[in-house]
């Protein structure tokens, strides 16, 4: 029997991503238990949210990115709603307290999801939307597609302009279960690697680095990245940010200087689709802008959005 070794062994090889995650801890009414904020039943399942901020002021939607959950507003959110701001912060699908629904994470997916919890909010009028990394392609997505809910946008470091595109990231994307077995085994380790470079270079609170770090332990948040970059990260968001030119929503868009998740062409390519857009860097900053650089993020918002009634916040525009 010993020539059946080596097949068990090609077998259990190939078996065990999909085992590993089988068996990751799955999100659960009492995992829940100890979040902040509130929870509502969705069409495409549960998702967590939390406002901040007085009921009368002015709402600020904030969408987090690809593998960071809502924690990543922790800074930023706190101090708009002690400006007077009301905050809405959200986990999309697939990563934080939120509900892990099968389904191609995809614009419509992402657009279906924030429609549901504003109508489940009672919330029908315009709000000022502020999406990161990949938030900012979903946020200029749900904007294109319901542009008389949004008063003003800003990107930050934000996906949705240029395409990432390595031969891994291309197999991944278009080679089905082949691409399914290479995020599964592959990504865990890789997702750690960037953790402790952060963690290392102390540019990162250790709140977020372990935040970021106990995603791999639940059910379902490899399999939602690898959905979102086959699915809303698959192209660029070119007809999106035409349409909101064409609008005239105002939009305002921070860079990181240092940035090596979105490159710096990407400021280039948004300035070629809608040459109306506010253009702000943040010299010394990498991609986390939202925990690395609040307070010069906040600065940038402060002279973007207009102030709360009553409150000296920034200057209208």
């Amino acid at each position: 029997m010993t020539w059946f070794l080596p097949f068990l062994a090609v077998a259990l090889g190939a078996t065990a991503p999909f085992i590993a995650e089988r068996y990751r801890v799955a999100m659960s009414d009492g995992r829940r238990g100890s979040a902040p904020g509130q929870f509502a039943e969705l069409s495409q399942g549960v998702s967590h949210y939390h406002l901040m901020g007085p009921i009368d002021g002015p709402l600020v939607i904030c969408i987090h990115g690809l593998t960071t959950p809502s924690f990543v507003w922790d800074d930023i959110g706190k101090a708009l709603a002690d400006s007077g701001f009301r905050v809405l912060v959200y986990d999309l699908y697939g990563r934080g307290y939120s509900d892990r629904p099968m389904g191609l994470q995809d614009k419509q997916f992402f657009n279906q999801q924030l429609d549901d919890l504003l109508t489940h909010l009672g919330i029908e009028g315009p709000a000022h939307v502020i999406g990161y990394s990949m938030g900012g392609a979903i946020a200029a997505g749900f904007a294109a597609a319901y542009p008389a809910r949004v008063r003003r946008l800003i990107l930050l470091a934000s996906a949705g302009m240029t395409l990432n595109q390595t031969p891994l990231l291309r197999i991944i994307r278009e080679r089905g279960i082949i691409g399914q077995w290479l995020m599964l085994a592959a990504y865990p380790a890789q997702f750690r690697r960037g953790i402790k470079a952060e963690r290392e270079a102390a540019t990162a609170p250790k709140t977020i680095t372990e935040g970021q770090e106990n995603q791999l332990m639940y059910q379902g948040f490899i399999p939602s990245v690898l959905s979102s970059l086959r699915g809303i990260l698959s192209r660029p968001l070119e007809g999106e940010h035409l349409s909101l030119r064409q609008l005239g929503l105002p939009i305002m868009a921070i860079w990181g200087s240092d940035d090596d998740v979105i490159r710096a062409s990407a400021m280039g390519q948004l300035a070629a689709w809608n040459r109306d857009v506010i253009h702000e860097v943040v010299e010394d900053a990498g991609h986390g802008l939202p925990y690395t650089h609040p307070d010069q993020v906040i600065d940038h918002i402060a002279g973007f959005l207009p102030p709360p009634a009553g409150d000296d916040w920034g200057h209208d525009t």
